[in-house]
Formats: structure tokens, C-alpha cells, sequence
């Protein structure tokens, strides 16, 4: 899954003997991926968006796992533009009921804080991520929210609440979702920009070329779950 056409066009050119299917305002690709069978969506930014997706795909295809891909902002220190962070846990940054008494981030009900990612798939997808981009891989927390985050006020806020490697806008979703059904997930995000000041400005120039990195990245993962 992924939020936006440019992160996952790489792969539909790609997927052999493709399917189409409409799902709510979803369309769901289907086919064989490199050797495997494989579904293809665009979510479209947001929290809500890659939610919807996510339940259809998990009700209506029942994958052994899933993927969230696509480019993100930088959020601590050690991760700069160009590297690849491949998510140990997600958290929602904007969910805040601490006038509640809960911390920041905690979904009332669900037992967890952070969504924790499948151990093997984070082994598989930084092993794949280190052939692509060798000492430019991270293993770290992705912080979710429906911001675009461009200042160092939110970022500097985001990164004492969560202690995140990288912000973007989807992964935490697709991870409370995955986690409630049940299904072992992995988030991989290529660095596009500083999530500061510069933001505008570094988006535009960095988001094709960490989308291509993203794309390098899950073949490698999908070649080395099919050995």
C-alpha cells in the first residue's frame, strides 16, 4: 500500500497478468510479483484513507502480510535525507487524550501505544534495504499524523512526544489495522525531506528518487521472502 501513485508505479509496471478491482473508493491490483502472488493499492494521504484501504485489503484478500511503502520526513537527528527507515513499531503522533491520562499516542482500548512490526519482516526488509542502500538504513520508530510536517516546532514536538525515526501520514494507521486483524506488517519509508523548514523545498526534488529507492527496496524484500 501506498499513499500516492508515484510510490507504487514502479511495481504496477511490473505485476504480471494483472486484475483490477474497485473496493469503495479503493482500486485493488492483483497479480504475480516477482514470482509471488501480490495485491497493488494506492490509499490516497491520510489516516482515514489508508485505514479503508487497509481493512478492504485484509477482508477481501486475506494477504500473509502487508506492506506500507512510500517517502517520509526526517525526524531524528541520525536520519538524513536519502536514507531508508524501515519502521520497528508506528505510532499516531495527533491521537492525544492525555487530559485523559493516557500518553501520548495511546488509542484508548487497544492494549498497545506503538504498533510493533513483524521481527522477521523488519530482519527481511532492512537486510533487503542494505543491497539498495548500503549504511543508509535505519531501524526506528514511524510517527503518524494527518499533518504535513514542515516546521521545526512540530517536529520537535513530534520527536520528544514519540522518540520518532521519521513522520509521515499513513503507516500508523495501516499498522493499528494490520495489529487489530492480526496480520504481521512492515513499514518501509524513504527519506524526502527534513521535515523542518526546508520541507517545500526538498519534497518536490527528493520525492521521485526515494520513491524509486522504496520500490528497489520491496523487490529485494519479495525476492528474499520467495527463497
Amino acid at each position: 500500500i501506498g499513499a500516492m501513485p508515484v510510490e507504487v508505479e514502479q511495481l504496477m509496471a511490473q505485476l504480471e497478468e494483472p486484475q483490477t478491482q474497485q473496493i469503495g473508493m479503493d482500486t485493488f491490483v492483483s497479480g504475480r510479483l516477482f514470482g509471488q502472488e501480490a495485491v497493488l493499492a494506492v490509499c490516497g494521504p491520510g489516516k482515514v484513507n489508508a485505514a479503508l484501504c487497509a481493512q478492504s485489503m485484509i477482508l477481501h484478500y486475506h494477504p500473509q502480510w502487508v506492506l506500507n511503502l512510500g517517502v517520509a520526513g526526517a525526524g531524528s537527528a541520525e536520519v538524513s535525507i536519502g536514507d531508508m527507515v524501515v519502521a520497528t513499531c508506528a505510532v499516531q503522533h495527533d491521537m492525544d487524550v492525555t487530559q485523559l491520562g493516557y500518553e501520548v499516542g495511546k488509542v484508548p482500548g487497544l492494549d498497545t501505544t506503538a504498533f510493533p512490526a513483524d521481527e522477521m519482516l523488519c530482519k527481511l526488509a532492512f537486510e533487503a534495504s542494505e543491497t539498495i542502500r548500503p549504511g543508509h538504513t535505519k531501524l526506528g520508530r514511524v510517527a503518524t499524523g494527518d499533518q504535513f510536517v514542515c516546521s521545526n516546532a512540530q517536529k520537535t514536538k513530534i520527536i520528544a512526544d514519540t522518540g520518532a525515526s521519521c513522520t509521515e501520514m499513513e503507516g500508523g494507521s495501516i499498522a493499528q489495522v494490520a495489529y487489530v486483524n492480526q496480520v504481521p506488517f512492515v513499514i518501509l519509508r524513504a527519506i524526502s525531506d527534513k521535515a523542518d523548514g526546508s520541507a517545500e523545498l526538498d519534497y518536490p526534488t527528493f520525492e521521485k528518487l526515494a520513491a524509486a529507492n522504496c520500490a528497489a527496496v520491496t523487490e529485494a524484500l519479495a525476492r528474499r521472502l520467495a527463497e
